[in-house]
């Protein structure tokens, strides 16, 4: 459900656009500010799943994003409907401070790298099949459905995991709740995504940037002192101290902030570039995402193999490659759209490949009693690669357009098509420093014999 939700709010960016005649930056937020409340909440609720539980509080995940999307539908203009994704976050960040722990504990240490790797697979089905639902939406019902599905499919969700999920049991002996990191997270990434975001807007010698950026770095300041004072942190920032574990979440931040820049630029260049439908864009879209699925368990079999450094490498590998073939193709023309779609394909076998083995290193560089810490530290990395990722892909994709009034309405096909390509050289950088970063990470090969326990490489 989330992540139907995720690819099919990027399809549904530039039909709202058009709906409130908003400009790229603005629009840009009814996702920016879904993941930036969802980095936030995150660790806050992984704490107190710790604390009291894990099934009360993913049950209540689904209730509240049930409620959130029902709002979003019902929504008049694009700040309603951007606090209104907030509250649906929250939702969404209560299922995913568990997800992974819940996963972990299920499957054990011999199995971990398949069982993350069918999760990323379920992710992936989602992820593949909300474009191509949000596309037939669009084109059939109005965008308000793109949230309204997500009722009924909260509801099943609500049923099956209170007769299926067990009651979490031998809950660690833990301290106080860190009310003071809960308190400065939110704005330290608000700040700072804002900056990414919003700066080509301001100006970048407005007062208002430079009073964000200080206020960025100031809360981002205290929050790391705080967490690393605190007895009982909110995220254990010590981890980062584990030299694979700081190397596998930079790489994790890398690859999620080039895949959704891929998520958000390639819906606006296939319906004003190439004039596709919703529903077209959406099938071409999902092709990525499927293949992602398709190859996460291979990553994760790979990984249990081999280890993470080749898995990793090789997916950003095919990763830029396919950048590079989507950057010669993407030139307006017709003829040339399959070889877009198959480099999307191509994109999807590298995501897929890096992923899940990436996500397996990371959290076998953490002790046991510390799995909920790690998988905390993970999501939110992630959560704030995906922010970054799109809030930089609006950012140079409205700068190259240059004096459109920030807007992708009307423009000159050319004018589009040299701003999608500085946005892919953008992502082609980002992705072959995520590939350096897995070459120079510490090697560990997750052994498949009865008695080996996973990597712990430091």
């Amino acid at each position: 459900m989330g992540q139907i939700d995720a690819s099919m709010t990027q399809v549904l960016l530039p039909r709202l656009e058009v709906e409130f005649g908003a400009r790229l930056s603005s629009v840009s937020w009814v996702a920016v500010a879904y993941l930036l409340a969802m980095a936030s909440f995150t660790p806050i609720f992984g704490r107190l799943a710790d604390m009291v539980g894990r099934k009360l509080l993913y049950l209540g995940g689904f209730f509240l994003f049930i409620v959130g999307s029902g709002l979003c539908g019902f929504a008049t203009d694009l700040p309603m409907l951007i606090f209104f994704r907030i509250l649906q976050s929250i939702g969404a960040a209560l299922l995913t401070s568990n997800s992974i722990a819940i996963i972990v504990m299920a499957t054990g240490e011999k199995e971990r790298g398949r069982g993350l790797g069918l999760q990323s697979a379920a992710q992936a089905i989602g992820l593949g099949a909300g474009p191509a639902i949000g596309g037939l939406i669009l084109d059939t019902l109005g965008w308000q459905w793109a949230f309204w599905i997500n009722v009924p499919m909260g509801m099943a969700g609500v049923i099956l995991g209170w007769f299926l999920l067990p009651q979490t049991k031998k809950l660690p002996a833990t301290g106080h709740f860190d009310w003071y990191g809960a308190l400065l997270i939110a704005p330290a990434l608000t700040a700072i995504v804002a900056v990414l975001n919003e700066g080509h807007v301001w100006g970048f010698t407005s007062p208002l940037l430079i009073g964000c950026v200080l206020f960025g770095v100031l809360f981002l300041t205290l929050f790391v002192r705080v967490e690393r004072r605190a007895v009982t942190p909110l995220l254990d920032l010590h981890l980062l101290g584990r030299r694979a574990f700081l190397l596998g979440n930079a790489a994790n931040f890398l690859s999620y902030s080039v895949l959704f820049g891929v998520f958000f630029l390639v819906p606006f260049a296939l319906v004003r570039i190439y004039d596709d439908s919703a529903l077209a864009a959406g099938l071409r879209l999902s092709i990525l995402p499927v293949m992602l699925g398709l190859l996460a368990p291979v990553g994760g079999a790979l990984y249990d193999r081999f280890g993470a450094r080749a898995p990793t490498s090789c997916g950003m590998l095919i990763c830029i490659a396919s950048l590079a073939t989507i950057y010669v193709f993407m030139d307006g023309s017709a003829a040339n759209l399959h070889f877009v779609t198959l480099a999307l394909a191509l994109f999807g076998v590298g995501q897929g490949l890096f992923i899940s083995p990436n996500t397996s290193s990371i959290m076998a560089t953490a002790p046991p009693e510390q799995t909920g810490q790690a998988g905390s530290v993970l999501n939110v990395v992630r959560l704030i690669g995906m922010s970054a990722g799109i809030a930089g892909a609006s950012t140079l994709f409205a700068l190259g357009l240059g004096d459109t009034g920030g807007s992708t309405i009307n423009v000159p096909t050319a004018s589009l098509v040299a701003s999608c390509r500085g946005v892919l050289l953008l992502l082609a950088g980002l992705a072959a420093l995520a590939g350096l970063i897995s070459l120079i990470r510490p090697a560990g090969v997750a052994r498949r014999d009865a008695g080996a326990r996973d990597p712990i490489v430091e």
